[in-house]
Parts: structure tokens; C-alpha cells; sequence
């Protein structure tokens, strides 16, 4: 059984001031999307289904449907703020999603299988897909052996202003003891800081973080189906509470419902945060399509 690749795509996309998921970052117009999808089809992923806003909804659709058609089945799901338990009424106001853990609840009916879940507009690199792939082949629908793939904390800033990262611990048998979100990390002359309630705290640059590239199975979504009832019931009146992957991913671990390797790759992160960010990562798509990672036009 082939896994499910799932890739959220409803962010708004405040601190990069656009609708990154289809931003042109290749050199034949490509996506980072374009790239992620690619590198699973050559690691074994046999679907992949994607989360959207349904205000670009129609726009993804008429891009991605015929650029995929005959490569990888396809499937579509949308994240929508009104998609909550009956009998809780939400902020009015609110236009934010309700974040990961939420987008990921979304896939519930359309994956039958074990499946990897990735942020639209993070690129992974081929050989993290297929560690994960590999894992993923070896589970059964009903297993709650989970995985993440980790990276250093340190190749995943941005020059361009702060990120929020999942830090990262684990046990000497890699498997993942909690995740901590760190917010506004910055690299000042070399050394890595987050902050505090305002103050800024130094953490090691080689701390492993969660870049939200987990491995799962169809068991997930009762388990997120059950913590998000708990999260709507305190936030559905907050305007940017977000109910994230790791909150559930820290409750399994606390509750010992499940286990979640910590692996390994060689593959290297990069992404667009901020607008800035764009330009560096498409020389690095560049550098990539020149050492033959890549072809210059991806599905040719």
C-alpha cells in the first residue's frame, strides 16, 4: 500500500504579503509545491491530497489538476472556519484558519492510508520523502507508531526577520519525548535566540525542530478529532488561537497513545517566509536543476 502524501495549502500567508502555495519559484514556473509533489512520486508516495482556502480554490484547481493528471491521483479538500463541532459558535470576525492540526482533520474522508503531512511552501529535499516513505510502507492503518523527519534548527532561518519553531526533544531511542514552540528565533552574528515573554534566550543552533514533515496513520484523526473538541470548546471565540500538530502530538506522547520516531535525513530545508526569502530560494532551485537533482522543466 502506497502512502498519501498531504499538503497543506489553506495559510493566508500574512508575513509574505501573498498567496505563496502557487508562487513561481522554478525555472519553467514551478512551485516549491511542484518540487514536493515531484520528490514524492520518486520516493514511492502513490496520492497526494491537498488543503485548501477556499478563496484559491478554483485558481489552485485550474493550475494543479492538468499539471498532475496522469502522474499522481489527486484529491482536494477545504479548510473552512465554519468546519466545527455543532452547537459552538466561533468569533464572527475571525478569518484565520484554525491552524495544522485542523487543516490535517480536514483529509479525514478522502485517507484510507498511512500518509506524510508537509507545509506548502517549506521545501523538504528527495531524500527526506523517501526515509519517510519507507517508514510509512512498513505500518498498517491501525498502528499508532508515528514519525517526524528532523532538521537543525540553525538551516532553518531566514535572514529576513524571525521564524516559530517546533524544538525538538528526544530519548536514546529517537523517539520524540515533546516538542516545544519557540517564537521569534533570529540569528544575531552567529548565535540563535528566541523570545521569552519579550526576553531574548539563546538555544543551540543543532536543536533538532519539527518543520511540520510528520508521518501518520488514519488513526490520527480520531485523535485529533477528540483533542480539537477540547481545544473549540476554550478558543472558538479567539481570533488567532490555532490548533497546531504538536499540541496533539505532546498529549499522545504524555498519554503513551502513541510513539513518534525522530528521523534522520541528509536532505536540507529551505522556504519562503517572507518575501525576501523568494529570491534566495529560487537560486537555490537553480543550484539544484544545474546539479541534476532536478530537470530544468519538471514535468515535461
Amino acid at each position: 500500500m502506497k502512502p498519501t502524501l498531504l499538503i497543506l495549502a489553506a495559510g493566508l500567508g500574512s508575513r509574505y504579503g501573498g498567496v505563496k502555495q502557487m508562487d513561481k519559484i522554478g525555472p519553467s514556473g514551478e512551485s516549491i509545491i511542484d518540487y514536493s509533489v515531484y520528490d514524492a512520486i520518486r520516493a514511492g508516495f502513490g496520492k497526494v491530497v491537498f488543503v485548501l482556502n477556499p478563496s484559491i480554490e478554483k485558481d489552485f484547481r485550474e493550475i494543479y489538476e492538468p499539471r498532475l493528471k496522469g502522474k499522481i491521483e489527486t484529491g482536494f479538500v477545504l479548510q473552512e472556519i465554519s468546519n466545527i463541532p455543532e452547537g459552538i459558535e466561533f468569533n464572527p470576525e475571525r478569518v484565520k484558519p484554525w491552524g495544522t492540526g485542523h487543516a490535517v482533520m480536514m483529509a479525514k474522508d478522502v485517507i484510507n492510508e498511512p500518509f506524510a503531512v508537509i507545509n506548502a511552501d517549506d521545501y523538504y529535499g528527495q531524500d527526506a520523502y523517501k526515509v519517510l516513505s519507507d517508514f510509512l510502507t512498513t505500518l498498517s492503518n491501525s498502528q499508532t507508531d508515528y514519525a517526524m523527519v528532523g532538521y537543525l534548527l540553525k538551516n532553518t532561518l531566514s535572514d529576513f526577520g524571525s521564524v516559530s519553531r517546533g524544538v525538538c526533544s528526544s530519548n536514546d531511542k529517537g523517539l520524540l519525548i515533546n516538542v516545544v514552540e519557540r517564537t521569534s528565533i533570529i540569528n544575531k552574528n552567529g548565535s540563535v535566540y528566541y523570545s521569552d515573554g519579550g526576553t531574548e534566550v539563546a538555544i543551540d543552533g543543532d536543536s533538532i525542530v519539527s518543520m511540520n514533515f510528520w508521518g501518520f496513520t488514519p488513526k490520527f484523526f480520531d485523535q485529533l478529532d477528540r483533542d480539537f473538541r477540547t481545544f473549540i470548546a476554550e478558543n472558538a471565540h479567539q481570533l488567532k488561537a490555532e490548533f497546531f500538530i504538536p499540541l496533539v502530538v505532546n498529549n499522545l506522547i504524555k498519554s503513551k497513545e502513541a510513539t513518534i520516531k525522530v528521523l534522520k535525513s541528509t536532505a536540507q530545508w529551505f522556504g519562503v517566509t517572507y518575501q525576501k526569502d523568494k529570491p534566495v530560494t529560487i537560486q537555490k532551485i537553480k543550484e539544484l536543476v544545474e546539479k541534476n537533482v532536478y530537470p530544468e522543466n519538471l514535468w515535461k
